[in-house]
């Protein structure tokens, strides 16, 4: 084992430095070092846990029941209120770009169309989908253009590529097979004519009418392992000025391996959102940029957060949230009508200066609604009903925006913008998986062998000491509807 591969002590006096760094002085100095505080805890803090048990694998599956009155509950059991299977249902499956910019990952749309028979309900699909397309932005529309023709000739050129193509934005389309269109009722839908004529109505006879048809879905986590070690020498500990260098070199690492968590368990939030949104009239993510040029600037308005809030909303995500407290997860509290909405530091700017629709401010600062007991880690203040938390460590997007031309004070890297994500997470989105921790005992497991108790034949006079740390990791994402990530630009 070569010298250079472990951290040394070296000959300070002599001129060449501890592999540590430099030496406060080279004789005996008591004192204690400063220790900096441990990062806070953001996101792990809303996870619930679950554990995996031994000898059971290192994956992990749930079912997911989809409800009854919902457009994914796709069934071949209906029966209507006359008992027979009068009508076909046709579902196309809708799936925008995901968070991280790959297409057909993100939230799945559901597009129903019914009819008397199936071509009949597969035109009614498809013209759901080409309204959607045409509709404005605001709207939750894609703003597209379709050419004249039929509604099949329009649904081909929205699907595919061509002119006015949500295929080329990343949406990708699953047409699924014609069902009898009673088996989950009225679905999702909202139209009030449409729910009229699905209401499961029962005569005086009863019989075999309004039978209904159930599914559901399988997610899963596979466990992975993740650990790194340091190793030093018997005189790195003896001579070091630091008497207690031990002691804050285990600090260290279980801090590392923390920080390393968060960040691990922040991308796959991120990715896993199934609401992504854009600021701005940006459909992607290279259209994002802060120069209007001939449409809007894609900057961060109050509007932002009131129509991101009406799509969670529909989603049934509750407004409240589940945190741990206790340093071993042993503890939780609740917070009431929150939404909680990370952000980076970057973003907070823009987010304090905000106005609403009356030309009010729009931010509150965290002083003027909530009590110390109340509030989440980070937390600065609130935006409509979202509560803004700022993460020193949020992670963005660096170069992946639209191409700089005038740049009016925004970051940029290597002419593009940097996108900076604005996460939030609804309540029992997602669960992190622990192995055999109940919530009671630490997940991270240090080995720690000194010197005097590693001798070896590699180390026959036992001057060489190492420490390590591992642990394993996996997030299951349970609902994906209530995470959202919303995009945009920042000021300098």
């Amino acid at each position: 084992m070569a010298d250079e591969d472990k951290r040394m002590y070296n000959d300070p006096i002599g001129g060449t430095e501890s592999d540590i760094g430099p030496q406060i002085r080279t004789d005996y100095f008591q004192k204690k070092a400063l220790i900096e505080a441990a990062k806070e805890t953001y996101f792990g803090a809303l996870a619930d846990v679950t554990a995996m048990p031994k000898n059971m694998g290192k994956k992990i599956t749930r079912f997911h029941y989809l409800p009854i009155l919902d457009d994914r509950n796709i069934n071949d059991q209906g029966l209507d209120a006359s008992g027979v299977e009068v009508a076909n249902e046709v579902v196309i499956e809708v799936r925008g770009q995901g968070s991280n910019g790959t297409a057909g990952e993100g939230y799945l749309r559901s597009f129903v169309g019914n009819g008397a028979d199936a071509a009949a309900a597969l035109t009614a699909a498809e013209l759901g989908v080409v309204t959607w397309a045409e509709s404005a932005i605001a709207a939750g529309g894609l703003a597209l253009t379709t050419q004249a023709g039929s509604t099949n000739e329009k649904y081909v050129e929205v699907s595919t590529t061509a002119d006015a193509s949500a295929y080329d934005l990343g949406y990708r389309f699953v047409v699924n097979a014609a069902v009898p269109g009673s088996g989950n009722l009225y679905g999702s839908s909202k139209d009030i004519g449409y729910m009229t004529g699905k209401m499961p109505v029962l005569g005086e006879n009863g019989g075999r009418v309004n039978r209904v048809g159930m599914k559901r879905i399988t997610i899963s986590a596979s466990l992975e392992k993740r650990g790194f070690f340091d190793e030093y020498t018997q005189e790195s500990l003896d001579f070091d000025s630091d008497a207690e260098l031990e002691q804050h070199i285990t600090r260290e690492m279980v801090m590392a391996a923390n920080e390393l968590t968060e960040d691990q368990l922040q991308i796959d939030l991120l990715n896993g959102a199934g609401v992504v949104r854009f600021t701005g009239d940006a459909l992607q993510d290279s259209d994002l940029s802060p120069e209007a040029g001939g449409g809007v600037a894609d900057t961060l308005v109050y509007d932002d957060f009131v129509k991101l809030a009406i799509e969670l909303n529909n989603n049934r995500t509750p407004t409240s949230m589940k945190l741990i407290k206790g340093s071993l997860m042993t503890d939780t509290k609740v917070v009431k009508s929150a939404r909680p909405m990370y952000i980076g530091a970057e973003l907070q700017p823009s987010i304090m200066r905000m106005k609403d629709y009356h030309d009010e401010k729009a931010f509150i600062p965290v002083a003027q609604y909530a009590d110390a007991g109340n509030i989440m880690n980070g937390e600065v203040g609130a935006v409509d009903g979202f509560r803004i938390i700022v993460v020193p460590e949020m992670a963005h997007y660096a170069g992946a925006g639209a191409a700089v031309g005038t740049n009016p004070g925004y970051h940029e890297s290597g002419g593009s913008y940097d996108i900076y994500p604005m996460l939030v997470v609804g309540k029992e989105s997602f669960t992190t998986v622990g192995f055999q921790t109940d919530g009671k005992s630490v997940k991270f497991k240090i080995a720690h062998k000194k010197p005097e108790a590693n001798i070896r034949p590699e180390d026959p006079y036992g001057e060489i000491g190492f420490m390590s740390i591992k642990w394993y990791y996996a997030t299951m994402i349970l609902r994906s509807e209530r995470l959202a990530v919303m995009k945009t630009v920042a000021e300098y």
